[in-house]
């Protein structure tokens, strides 16, 4: 039976890499007549999985019993549905909650749940009550009443196991864990979560530096809850930081008892999964708040990994550096054996309330798709792809639709698959891009991102942002300064401009790593607020004859509020006056050596420094410096102290003076391109190329120095990728570079999709080279295929 594992980054289905391509269909909002035609309509889109969440809600009974066979109803029949999965040739992954979200009632949790333990509804700041359907996770009630559901469905599932000869090759465990105490700024502030808190500050602090953080004794029980609920301003920063780490703890344990639970009812041998939530509004810039909450509960657990859920819209040069950045967080986060997957990658028109206000081009789920795969995701869940209906309640509760949703009726109606089977546009272009990415799934599951020589730093506690007292000014005024300089910079141009620029990269966590494991240059976005661990390390970086590029004003405190200047102190500068652009002041400010550009240049604000230094940016008004060059030890960092605009020569010229230069490199006049490759483990090599802007681009590319396709021009077509192979095995020879992409390699054929006007597919082989149209010409040991007519694929055969 095939065995699933993570393993150095990849899912291992029966003993081999392995790309899980997923669409999320909801049986229980399905008639069982339908539920063949959504699947094959999955498989047709080029799919092998299907995704469902499993509602408590709807497979428990009024009399408490559960019903996952359709004894009751149809569309309660879960070991039907997985079994035609099965039937179907396609595999499964089941996400049972407890919590669900998907615009189901409770987020999933029955009525009675409630009903029983009315006091597991959290009170929140100033003991008001929360208003959502949360639950306070550890409540032992909750914890008992969520291990009877798994005790009902686990089972169910745990027959279906891949290693058991069934289709499901993994097991979600809840859902966006802390997401909805964040987006309502309302922590979950129970006299029980207090107690508890109370308990972890003592263990982490002492009794009185416990006390004096919170302004209340920890064995007070009502004043500790008092102060935790109502924030002394004096002490807002450290209660605010105390308890979004104390929260991390928390979901940590919520994590470990729910799988806990899973295997004592039969889950074992398929990976688990836990899903990180965090984009708003077409944006990223909110996602490592996720990441901040829930790492603690992933990382480094055996057999257990993160997902991401993007709900980006257009992928477009605004918010490419967002998936790209949050692809490179989540993986930071992650242990050796952890591969990056999706669980909701968003596939549909963006008509979420059927009003119109929003259509996203169907090309969007193409150029994301592109990106994701080349970043390492091994799973891809295409969330929604069928619509559906919701079924009414079993027990009426007169709230209007009493249904088991609060959409209608109908479900899904922006998904490829609408609620009643019909289609549109986002399911022909799904069925595009997965089928390019089909092509050369082998590659992608076992091939890694390669990368230009540094790492983006990335500083989880920056993201302790979920909850801030609403009466709390210092508070308040500390999440506006992250939010503009954290992450990707400021306007996000520090992020965008390396991308831009052809860079590719990871991101290392300053939290759980060290310089031993950086490479030689770091790229962080700084802000005044950084922890001393952090700090510290950055100083030990340049001692060791490590590079910085800073930008961002310089760390002077630590997230408490404790001031802190350890890596402002190792520079040697010190700041010295702030200029912020407004109605009446325009700072800008001027370049010398490197860093010298044709004319004065516009910007934000400017933090002015004192001290030792090269000086390379001056604020023009003031005649002080904002940006200067300074050697550490062995090390040479290079701080930008103004909100540069996103020159990508600017940016260029700073990599390379610490001595980076992209190993893609293009001559294409206009910005939008984006370039990175991937390569397996036996040097099998993908060049990826994802054109966001909306005209086309034309460019010669070079890799390592070196001209590829003998330095013919491409063109990459406005809002289009490309997938180019580089020395991949086609049977007996190698396909040593092509302008076309690989649709199929079977044996000694290779089947390949023109992209340009003139097409070239060079091989190293000593067999005939045949191929169905286009010239073949053989010189100096390669065999090349021209073909010089765009259109029908060219099949290539060796013999």
């Amino acid at each position: 039976m095939p065995t699933v594992i993570l393993r150095q980054r990849r899912i291992i289905v029966d003993g081999r890499p392995a790309l899980l391509l997923a669409g999320e269909v909801h049986y229980f909002r399905l008639a069982r007549a339908d539920w063949a035609d959504r699947l094959d309509r999955l498989a047709e889109c080029g799919c092998d999985t299907v995704a469902t969440y499993v509602p408590w809600l709807w497979h428990e009974l009024p009399d408490r019993t559960v019903d996952l066979t359709g004894r009751t109803h149809e569309q309660r029949d879960l070991a039907g549905f997985l079994d035609l999965a099965h039937r179907r040739g396609l595999r499964v992954v089941v996400r049972p909650g407890p919590f669900i979200m998907a615009e189901v009632k409770n987020e999933g949790i029955p009525y009675r749940v409630y009903d029983d333990h009315p006091h597991l509804l959290p009170t929140t700041w100033d003991g008001a009550p929360i208003p959502t359907r949360t639950i306070d996770y550890l409540a032992p009630e909750f914890l008992a009443a969520a291990d009877h559901w798994y005790a009902e469905v686990m089972p169910a599932i745990a027959e279906r196991l891949a290693p058991r000869g069934g289709p499901v090759v993994a097991v979600q465990l809840d859902n966006e864990i802390g997401m909805l105490s964040w987006v309502t700024n309302s922590p979950d502030l129970t006299d029980g979560l207090c107690a508890d808190l109370a308990r972890w500050a003592v263990d982490r602090y002492g009794k009185d530096e416990a006390a004096g953080r919170a302004g209340a004794d920890p064995a007070d029980a009502a004043a500790w809850a008092g102060a935790l609920r109502t924030p002394a301003e004096d002490h807002t920063l450290a209660v605010h930081d105390d308890l979004g780490r104390y929260m991390r703890d928390r979901y940590r344990r919520y994590v470990a008892a729910l799988r806990a639970s899973a295997e004592r009812h039969g889950i074992t041998g398929v990976p688990f999964l836990v899903n990180v939530h965090g984009t708003e509004g077409g944006r990223g810039r909110t996602f490592p708040i996720g990441i901040s909450q829930l790492a603690e509960s992933y990382r480094g657990q055996p057999q257990l990994t993160s997902g991401s859920d993007y709900y980006l819209g257009d992928l477009t040069v605004a918010n490419v550096a967002d998936l790209y950045v949050s692809n490179a967080f989540l993986a930071a986060t992650h242990g050796a054996d952890q591969p990056l997957t999706c669980l909701e990658f968003e596939a549909g028109n963006g008509d979420y309330g059927e009003d119109l206000s929003t259509l996203y081009p169907p090309e969007a789920i193409d150029l994301k798709t592109r990106l994701c795969v080349a970043q390492g995701n091994r799973l891809l869940n295409l969330y929604l792809f069928a619509g559906g209906h919701n079924p009414p309640l079993a027990e009426p509760v007169g709230d209007g639709n009493d249904r088991i949703a609060f959409t209608g009726e109908r479900h899904g109606f922006a998904a490829p698959v609408g609620p009643e089977g019909q289609l549109n546009p986002t399911y022909a272009a799904a069925t595009r891009a997965l089928h390019a990415v089909r092509g050369v799934a082998d590659l992608l599951a076992d091939g890694d991102e390669e990368h230009d020589g540094f790492a983006l730093g990335f500083v989880p506690d920056h993201y302790l942002t979920e909850y801030h007292h609403p009466a709390s000014t210092a508070r308040a005024a500390q999440i506006a300064e992250l939010e503009r300089f954290r992450g990707m910079g400021s306007r996000d141009v520090l992020a965008r401009a390396l991308l831009l620029a052809g860079c590719s990269f990871p991101a290392v966590d300053l939290h759980t790593s060290g310089p031993s494991g950086w490479p030689e240059t770091l790229v962080l976005a700084s802000a005044p607020t950084l922890g001393r661990d952090a700090q510290g390390r950055l100083v030990e970086h340049l001692r060791g004859g490590g590079r910085l590029l800073l930008h961002g004003p310089l760390p002077v405190r630590e997230h408490d509020g404790t001031p802190c200047t350890l890596l402002a102190d190792a520079l040697g500068l010190r700041p010295d006056g702030w200029l912020e652009g407004g109605p009446h002041y325009f700072p800008s400010v001027v370049g010398r050596d490197w860093a010298a550009g044709p004319a004065e240049v516009r910007v934000g604000y400017a933090q002015l420094f004192a001290g030792s230094g090269d000086r390379l940016l001056t604020e023009v008004g003031s005649g002080r410096v904002c940006g200067a060059e300074v050697s550490v030890g062995a090390g040479r960092a290079v701080v930008i102290a103004a909100d540069y605009p996103c020159h990508l020569d600017f940016w260029r010229a700073a990599l390379d003076r610490l001595g980076i230069r992209p190993r893609l490199r293009h001559d294409a006049d206009h910005p939008g391109l984006v370039l990175t490759s991937t390569v397996d483990r036996s040097g099998q090599r993908l060049l990826h190329l994802v054109n966001v802007a909306p005209s086309p681009v034309e460019f010669t590319l070079r890799h390592r120095d070196e001209p590829v396709l003998a330095g013919r021009r491409l063109r990459v077509g406005a809002r289009t990728g490309l997938m180019l192979p580089v020395g991949v095995r086609v049977g007996p020879a190698t396909l040593v570079e092509s302008s076309c992409e690989v649709v199929s390699r079977t044996g000694s054929e290779v089947v390949l999709r023109p992209t340009q006007d003139e097409d070239v597919a060079v091989f190293a082989t000593d067999r005939a080279v045949r191929a169905d149209r286009g010239e073949v010409a053989v010189a100096n040991g390669r065999t090349t295929v021209t073909v010089r007519a765009p259109g029908d694929l060219i099949r290539v055969t060796l013999t």
